[in-house]
């Protein structure tokens, strides 16, 4: 099972997004044997399920 541990959202202001592109967040997760793996998802996505820090990532 896969824990998230920490969000970065990278966006400092420089960065523009394309037409139509729509802000995402990299999610930092880890596992039961302290191994860590990186996504990137949509922040609405997060947003839309209430996904925080310490919650399980879903398996889809």
């Amino acid at each position: 099972m896969w824990k998230i541990k920490q969000f970065f959202d990278g966006d400092f202001g420089c960065e523009e997004l394309a037409p139509g592109e729509r802000p995402k967040v990299s999610v930092t997760l880890e596992n039961e044997e302290g191994q860590t793996k990186f996504v990137s998802v949509e922040d609405a996505w997060l947003i839309d399920r209430g996904l925080n820090i310490g919650d399980v990532w879903p398996a889809e």
